[in-house]
């Protein structure tokens, strides 16, 4: 598998600016992923963003999440669970800064958690915000047919994951060969009895950099799906 550098800015609350580094090799899934810690070009140590920034918070993404290559998904932890997702991009493409989506007060323990994928696997990610600030990531891999995206940590499906609660804030990620093969208009919520109602594009970021959108948001119920539908 290739290697891919993955890097990010933040801006934190004290004014500070902090860039982050790693070298990873690329996942052979869509859910294994490498810490982002600080570069040591402007650090003392490469450590994680809790430990570096304890008790702060960040204030603005001055650069998303981005790789060399494609970047499946990227958030926040906190132990073991997703406190914020985070946008993503592919070196060259990123163009702007971003603003948190979420407010958090950082602290030790705290990582960066980033997916980097090989092309060929034909990842895909779907990141949703819910009304309740829930944050949560589905992702799957591209084959001929339906797809169901699961939870990136749970494996659980959206409607395992989020029954209940409703999609405030989504986004869609794809690497770009997954995107010609694409039969389905992005990713489709299928309710219990199979029928689309929510929906949300996919942006190759190697062409484009994400933006959440709040078009095509649904309320979740226990037996909903993601999918994804492809061509072999």
């Amino acid at each position: 598998m290739s290697t891919s550098i993955c890097t990010a800015s933040f801006q934190l609350n004290t004014g500070e600016t902090v860039d982050m580094y790693t070298s990873m090799t690329e996942a052979t899934n869509a859910t294994t992923t490498t810490e982002l810690v600080t570069s040591t070009k402007y650090a003392v140590s490469a450590t994680s963003i809790g430990t570096y920034a304890n008790g702060k918070v960040i204030t603005a993404i001055t650069q998303p999440v981005t790789g060399t290559n494609n970047v499946v998904f990227a958030y926040l932890e906190r132990r073991g669970a997703i406190m914020m997702i985070l946008p993503v991009a592919r070196r060259g493409v990123q163009a702007k800064p971003c603003m948190p989506l979420a407010n958090i007060k950082l602290e030790a323990g705290d990582t960066i958690q980033v997916c980097s994928a090989a092309l060929a696997t034909r990842s895909v990610g779907y990141n949703v915000i819910t009304s309740s600030g829930v944050h949560a990531i589905f992702t799957g891999t591209d084959a001929s047919g339906d797809i169901e995206l699961t939870h990136c940590l749970s494996g659980q499906g959206i409607g395992a994951s989020l029954t209940g609660q409703r999609i405030a804030l989504q986004f869609g990620t794809q690497c770009a060969a997954s995107s010609a093969l694409n039969t389905s208009a992005g990713v489709y919520v299928l309710n219990d009895r199979g029928l689309p109602v929510g929906a949300s594009a996919l942006t190759v970021i190697a062409n484009n950099q994400m933006y959440p959108n709040s078009s095509g948001l649904a309320s979740i119920g226990l037996n909903f799906v993601a999918r994804v539908t492809s061509s072999a």
